[in-house]
């Protein structure tokens, strides 16, 4: 094919013809990365998962423990993204190195992942743009919706998710300098609420506090806090550093990807591991527990472990506390836009080869290259799964959001473990790309397959007794629906592949002659 370059001959090679616009730079590919993992998002809006269940031990201890794990996750899907540099990322890995089921089962593990993590996006930046509509007009609490806090916050993670697909539908080009944006407004943005929180409260926590307190909020006993408690406060670092998969799934859209999408995706994991470090241990210092843990309503309005509880009683309500709301729900939304992105895209590829029913309209882009109906059916089931949030828990914890961050947890990681196992088992046979781990693959594929499989588990499980079926206090509502939804689908792939799937479905489809 004529004037080909050097990115349209790696796509062609690997069976695919140049559709959606290759604009995207290097730092576009990180930003896009950088800003779904969001510390600005996720520190936020998981914060009490780990206040709640460790305390600062979870925080200051964990999190660069559970970093750690990630990274190395990051740097065997780097080596993977340079080697094989397309839209469907990791599904098309596994489809390359293990056959058509594993890539079967990988994409609709990374898809449901990805509209989950979008779903939870969403909706965490809904609840912060609640409460800072609510601080800055204080008659909007009680007269919007009636005052009926869950159907506000779904009423605005509607609008947001509505905001953002017309965003991804119309921006084009303009995505990319989205997000690029995004980066600078994450980096002075965490440094603007560090700095505050570092210099204005009148009260702070000593180094010793940070790395030696232990709280336990969950309900479950004292003899359980290590070996069950404390896994769960991990969530907060599991699913604020997750969505890095983005890079990959934005190669056919960048410029020199086979490199580029390998540097974002372990780039993106490190600086957000060192930003979100500094300032989870900026909440740490600014902490007042007896505030914080304290279940009474007229005490602690937001809920135990509330980080909105954390910034009022240390800053006030007042101007600096405004500020901070600002600067994180716009993250927030920087953040649920470029994860519309990056699961449209997938949903596109996956398309693409035949995997999604109704894959005719999914696989479809407009004059502007950009797969329309895939950022719609995204959005629009992001929303869907998203209902349960409108039923409040007996104990006021955000069950049903915990669940949507669980399964988005479960299913990004799990279609992460899959590709990364066969590339072990591949071993000296597998031909790397430009960016390769040499000889490390070695103990790095197999650290990176134990974390995944250990945390699958630990999310699965109950956050609170009375979502303990048999127990007497229990209740639907504290569910964690995690499990129900992941692995019902996943029975449901199971029936479909042994019915029908495994006798059409080939993997890949070339849409292109190689040269």
């Amino acid at each position: 094919m004529p004037n080909q370059t050097d990115d349209e001959r790696r796509l062609a090679a690997l069976g695919y013809k140049q559709e959606l616009n290759r604009s995207w730079s290097g730092f576009s590919n990180f930003a896009i990365s950088f800003s779904i993992i969001s510390i600005l998002s996720g520190c936020f809006t998981t914060f009490y998962q780990g206040w709640n269940n460790g305390g600062p031990i979870a925080i200051s201890l964990g999190w660069p423990f559970i970093s750690a794990f990630i990274l190395i996750i990051g740097l065997c899907m780097a080596e993977l993204a340079s080697a094989y540099p397309t839209s469907g990322g990791i599904y098309w890995w596994a489809s390359k190195l293990g056959g058509a089921k594993a890539g079967f089962y990988t994409g609709w593990l990374n898809l449901i992942g990805l509209i989950a993590v979008t779903a939870s996006v969403g909706y965490g930046a809904a609840s912060f743009l609640n409460v800072l509509i609510g601080a800055v007009s204080p008659s909007y609490a009680t007269s919007f919706m009636k005052g009926n806090l869950l159907n506000q916050q779904f009423v605005l993670f509607f609008v947001l998710m509505l905001i953002v697909t017309l965003i991804n539908i119309f921006g084009g080009h303009l995505l990319a300098v989205i997000n690029n944006v995004s980066v600078w407004w994450h980096v002075f943005g965490a440094a603007a609420v560090v700095g505050i929180l570092v210099f204005a409260p009148s009260h702070h926590q000593s180094l010793s506090w940070m790395y030696t307190t232990r709280i336990n909020n969950s309900g479950f006993g004292q003899g359980s806090y290590w070996i069950y408690v404390l896994p769960l406060g991990f969530l907060l670092t599991q699913y604020t550093i997750t969505g890095f998969d983005a890079s990959a799934h934005l190669s056919e859209e960048t410029q020199g990807a086979h490199l580029t999408a390998a540097r974002g995706i372990w780039q993106s994991i490190l600086y957000s591991a060192i930003g979100g470090y500094i300032l989870l241990m900026a909440f740490l210092y600014a902490a007042k527990p007896d505030i914080i843990n304290s279940a009474d309503p007229k005490i602690n309005p937001y809920g135990q472990g509330s980080i909105f509880t954390l910034l009022v009683n240390a800053l006030g309500d007042g101007k600096l506390f405004k500020l901070i709301m600002v600067i994180t729900t716009a993250g927030q939304i920087f953040c649920v836009a470029a994860c519309l992105t990056s699961c449209s895209r997938m949903m596109f590829a996956f398309s693409r080869d035949g995997a999604v029913p109704g894959n005719r309209y999914w696989k479809k882009v407009n004059q502007h290259r950009v797969p329309i109906n895939a950022v719609l059916i995204s959005s629009v089931i992001a929303v869907i799964i998203t209902v349960p949030a409108l039923w409040k828990s007996s104990s006021g914890q955000p069950t049903a959001f915990l669940a949507v961050v669980s399964i988005a947890v479960i299913g990004l990681y799990l279609a992460f473990l899959i590709p990364i196992w066969q590339r072990w088992k591949m071993g000296d046979k597998f031909v790397p790309g430009e960016w390769s781990l040499g000889s490390k693959y070695k103990w790095m594929n197999l650290v990176a397959v134990l974390e995944i499989a250990i945390i699958s588990i630990y999310f699965i499980l109950p956050f609170a007794p009375s979502g303990v079926p048999g127990n007497k206090a229990f209740t639907w509502t504290m569910v964690n629906y995690a499990p129900i939804l992941t692995f019902g689908v996943l029975i449901i792939l199971w029936i479909w592949w042994h019915l029908s799937v495994k006798n059409w479905f080939k993997g890949p489809i070339r849409t292109i002659d190689a040269p």
